[in-house]
């Protein structure tokens, strides 16, 4: 198969700073000439049948020869930029190379053609990477639809998928993108964070940290909330790394973004309908699997609809220890959704029944934010101890409190505990656990 910057970093122009010197019209009209004189014999059907390793050298020499011919008397520093542009426009993803392989660089959203943003460190801002034009623009997301085996054309406008690296992509195009193709971009983190990690960019202090290591040590079952991009997943690898490594433990995943660091892991991914409208697998039918194949934890990475049924069904049966996440504005409002996905697994059942499911099953809710510097923190933790009436109960053990914003544009605040016990520390006495007297002592 073709290499590109997910599996081939060393791709020439990958490297390159995204401030790349201003390309005349003329540059722009003489890549684009000798590009279409190589379109043809360097298609990714032509290049499939090179031996990998022989790939890029076969690329760099076409380039060089189609430079020599269409413009022989080029200068140096041009005819360099012109083989590293070419070189990625075939072997990468073009223009947004750079921004592939630079480290900082979170998220990638294509609006137009010369309208890229990248999302660093929380904040969204505009690059100077631009596209040559619309036509430009959907061959490399038509290229990038072709690493995964599928197609985003007129007839199929939508494509959401895992690339190989297990960077998430999301694209549209006509006639459902009104303004021209579309494409997002989340980026893969090689390194996964620890909770270590997320104590030092202050996403939460250190007692907090070392609480949720042993409440998942401990084997509560855990629901992480939070809105889009507060970092609920980069949460759930952390706390992960607290299950022992003797634990059998089942992923199921919309799209594999998760990176346990046990060995005894199966992760199971979800499957879209093939062209025929046939072969789909949702999460719920890999939720029932799942039951099936002996797990001591079983990891959700989000829930999203009638899944949320089975997933209750599976703590309340013995496998304790299991977590996922969801999309909510506060933890009371988790449990809401939590309600409203039930409902659409297609079974009639009373709504205090599936309530009292809720709060028999879920032991913690952990609930992030995204502050308005950009920063992700760690909002609350809460623990629900039951029902009254038809009301599930919850208590807040520990909470971040916001006072302010610094002259930096930093948020400032700090964490306090409550001051109420959690009835969680019966489970950590059991398990040999160390249990806090004081949660204002986490907190700090």
């Amino acid at each position: 198969m073709t290499r590109h910057p997910f599996d081939a970093p060393d791709i020439p122009g990958a490297e390159r700073t995204l401030s790349t010197p201003p390309k005349t019209p003329a540059y722009i009209r003489l890549k684009a000439q000798i590009y279409d004189d190589l379109a043809e014999r360097l298609s990714a059907r032509a290049l499939e049948r090179q031996p990998a390793e022989r790939v890029n050298e076969v690329v760099k020499q076409a380039c060089e020869a189609a430079i020599a011919r269409q413009s022989p008397m080029v200068k140096p520093p041009e005819r360099e930029m012109l083989l590293d542009d070419l070189m990625s426009e075939f072997l990468g993803f073009g223009p947004l190379d750079p921004l592939l392989a630079d480290p900082t660089v979170g998220d990638i959203m294509v609006n137009t053609c010369d309208e890229v943003y990248v999302e660093r460190e929380g904040l969204i801002e505009l690059t100077d990477v631009r596209f040559n034009d619309e036509k430009h623009l959907l061959r490399v997301v038509q290229r990038i639809a072709e690493k995964v085996g599928r197609r985003i054309d007129a007839a199929h406008p939508l494509v959401d998928a895992r690339l190989p690296d297990g960077s998430r992509v999301n694209a549209v195009c006509p006639p459902i993108a009104v303004d021209g193709v579309q494409l997002s971009i989340r980026k893969f983190a090689h390194v996964p964070f620890d909770l270590d990690r997320l104590v030092a960019n202050q996403t939460m202090p250190r007692g907090c940290a070392d609480l949720l290591s042993n409440v998942v040590k401990a084997k509560l079952n855990i629901l992480i909330s939070g809105g889009t991009g507060t970092g609920k997943t980069t949460l759930l690898n952390a706390m992960s790394r607290a299950i022992g490594t003797r634990e059998r433990i089942v992923t199921i995943e919309d799209a594999a973004e998760l990176q346990m660091q046990q060995r005894h892991v199966v992760r199971l991914e979800t499957r879209p309908a093939d062209l025929n409208g046939q072969g789909r697998v949702t999460q719920r039918d890999l939720v029932v699997n799942a039951l099936r194949m002996r797990p001591d934890r079983i990891i959700l990475g989000e829930v999203r609809a009638g899944e949320a049924f089975d997933m209750l069904q599976a703590m309340n049966t013995g496998h304790d220890g299991s977590m996922t996440t969801v999309h909510a504005n506060t933890p009371r409002d988790a449990l809401a959704r939590l309600e409203q996905m039930v409902g659409m697994a297609g079974i009639d059942i009373p709504l205090r029944t599936v309530r009292s499911q809720i709060a028999s099953a879920i032991d913690l809710v952990v609930h992030l934010r995204r502050m308005v510097d950009g920063s992700r923190r760690l909002v609350t933790i809460q623990e629900i101890v039951g029902m009254e009436g038809d009301v599930v109960t919850i208590q807040e053990l520990l909470r971040y409190d916001q006072v302010g914003v610094g002259l930096d544009g930093k948020v400032q605040g700090r964490f306090v505990s409550t001051g109420l016990r959690p009835r969680f520390y019966e489970k950590f006495g059991v398990n040999n656990l160390p249990m806090p007297k004081d949660l204002a002592a986490i907190a700090r």
